[in-house]
């Protein structure tokens, strides 16, 4: 078991389907990835900004039950509930509008953790975005740091003004996992391997690249690797990046790759040993996109198809 700290945004989803009614439930991509860490059996900390209102509670309630721990400024008396609506459209993918505040309180974050991961609204809106930074600095002396930009353009606007605080953040990051079509928005290219290049020159050591039904491609300095698409019969999307960037950290943890002393661990990976971090990776995302919501799997879920095995320090 491993511990890790989480850092963004926790709301409320409103799902929006054309021939389903209206339902609200707990999301938020950081609050995803911690709580598929929680399931998959690791000390799971989020530092968020909710409020104590019906909708703060039942985010507490859903992330409590997935062995989460929020950290002691998370809930604050007398704020408003951050809420998106997610719509959902043909092929499951979904579409959102913010409505959303973040300006987080790390008050009382765990004396040692393994890891960092954040990722989405939470590392480009201020004010919080600064505070973030300043959390997720102070704790790279001692933890590996994740980030996945997971873009939103109706909250983050113009590319070119956002690119500057998400460069600030993968510069800060040893894992960096996105979306291709992350990418298109962000640099307007198609052509993966010039971004994965441009962030490990600034320091990343594993770039992955999820690429729908396509697979995933992770870059490191050892090279370029691709695995395929897993295939499954697809119910949405909502969550399935975020259970990604959970299967990367699970999967690091189980071959004692996590804290500073993974950087140069992961530098030096041979191909099978990325390529097998991956299929974990896509195989927990697999089971989140066969249910609808973010719905990430718990071990015992995935117990007998993990193949994962540890690799001797």
């Amino acid at each position: 078991m491993s511990t890790y700290l989480t850092i963004g945004e926790a709301l409320t989803d409103i799902v929006i389907r054309k021939d389903a009614p209206r339902a609200e439930l707990p999301g938020g991509s950081p609050m995803n990835v911690a709580v598929a860490l929680g399931r998959l059996g690791h000390a799971s900390h989020l530092l968020t900004h909710i409020g104590d209102d019906e909708r703060g509670r039942a985010i507490v309630q859903h992330v409590e039950s997935s062995n989460v721990s929020l950290t002691p400024g998370s809930v604050r008396p007398g704020a408003h509930t951050s809420t998106a609506a997610a719509t959902i459209g043909e092929g499951g993918a979904a579409s959102y509008d913010f409505d959303i505040t973040w300006d987080p309180d790390p008050r009382g974050l765990p004396a040692k953790v393994d890891a960092v991961h954040t990722s989405s609204i939470a590392a480009t809106l201020e004010p919080g975005a600064d505070t973030l930074r300043t959390v997720v600095a102070s704790l790279r002396e001692s933890a590996l740091i994740s980030y996945d930009p997971n873009a939103r353009p109706t909250l983050m606007g113009d590319p070119a003004i956002a690119r500057e605080p998400i460069e600030e953040n993968i510069a800060l990051a040893d894992i960096v996992k996105a979306s291709d079509e992350d990418l298109e928005w962000l640099y307007e290219t198609t052509d993966i391997d010039q971004a994965a290049q441009s962030w490990l020159r600034r320091g990343v050591k594993l770039a992955v690249i999820t690429r729908g039904e396509k697979g995933a491609t992770a870059f490191t300095a050892q090279g370029r690797f691709d695995i395929p698409g897993v295939r499954v019969d697809v119910t949405d999307t909502v969550g399935a990046g975020d259970t990604f960037s959970a299967g990367l950290l699970d999967a690091l943890s189980r071959k004692g790759l996590l804290g500073a002393s993974g950087r140069e661990k992961i530098s030096a990976l041979e191909g099978t040993a990325i390529e097998d971090i991956l299929a974990h990776a896509a195989l927990l995302a697999s089971v989140t996109v066969s249910r609808a919501g973010a719905n990430p799997p718990w071990t015992r879920e995935i117990a007998d198809r993990c193949t994962l095995t540890s690799t001797e320090d």
